[in-house]
């Protein structure tokens, strides 16, 4: 009788530590899907074009880039995700007619832009069909920018397309940076994708000047490395080239 309740005891107790190990297994694991969905929630995609008011559907214009699930960013300027963030994906897209001189949207996937920070557009002219190029040299000019925001609220991005823009197929690169830990170097946070479009109806314009992608930035740039808490910067220095505006 005593050696039964001996081992009555024992199972008794080792019982209580399994359902200790699982309860606490249970609120590890949840306390990370918690992080793990705000993460996500702090972040954004690009996944498609707005044109002529028609929002495309996701990762059908836009190439599908490697943050697709987690929403993470690109924070280092030199790799070659900061082009496009398709090494993982090698994904390409479908390439849609936009005219020049017309309205192009660029759509967020869930949410909106609200990391304070800035936007930048840049283009890239294929030498032929857009959707088997990488986008490799310096063919690369900008577009359309929007200078510092602090309170978020942006869905869409759209811009005009310069209206003597040669015709052609292009990259369409989106690029927003978010500034709220760029006080150290690395630390800003970049939000990539690239869109495949076909330009009509355009001009003889010459877009310029032109960059490399990698290689537009080192990330040193005022506008990049950037404490904007304390001091508030009085002003700010967006970065890369002008804007041609065609």
């Amino acid at each position: 009788m005593a050696l039964n309740l001996v081992l009555s005891d024992i199972s008794s107790l080792g019982n209580q530590v399994l359902l200790s190990d699982i309860a606490t297994m249970f609120k590890s694991l949840y306390f990370g899907l918690l992080a793990l969905a705000r993460l996500i929630a702090a972040h954004y995609t690009f996944p498609a074009l707005i044109v002529n008011g028609t929002r495309t559907a996701d990762w059908v214009n836009v190439r599908m880039t490697n943050n697709h699930y987690d929403n993470g960013p690109v924070t280092d300027v030199n790799s070659i995700d900061f082009r496009c963030y398709t090494s993982q994906t090698n994904a390409k897209a479908t390439t849609i007619n936009v005219g020049a001189g017309t309205q192009l949207g660029i759509g967020i996937g869930s949410g909106t832009i609200y990391h304070a920070g800035v936007v930048n557009v840049y283009m890239a002219k294929a030498p032929g069909d857009v959707s088997t190029w990488d986008g490799s040299g310096s063919v690369w000019f900008k577009v359309h920018e929007i200078t510092p925001v602090t309170d978020g609220g942006l869905s869409t991005v759209t811009f005009t397309i310069p209206k003597n823009l040669p015709n052609g197929q292009y990259l369409v690169r989106m690029e927003a940076i978010a500034l709220h830990a760029a006080e150290s170097y690395g630390g800003a946070q970049f939000y990539i994708s690239c869109g495949q479009i076909n330009v009509t109806g355009g001009g003889s314009g010459n877009p310029g000047p032109k960059v490399a992608i990698p290689g537009v930035y080192t990330g040193n740039e005022p506008g990049i490395l950037i404490n904007i808490y304390y001091p508030i910067p009085a002003s700010y220095t967006q970065p890369g080239p002008a804007v041609w505006r065609g």
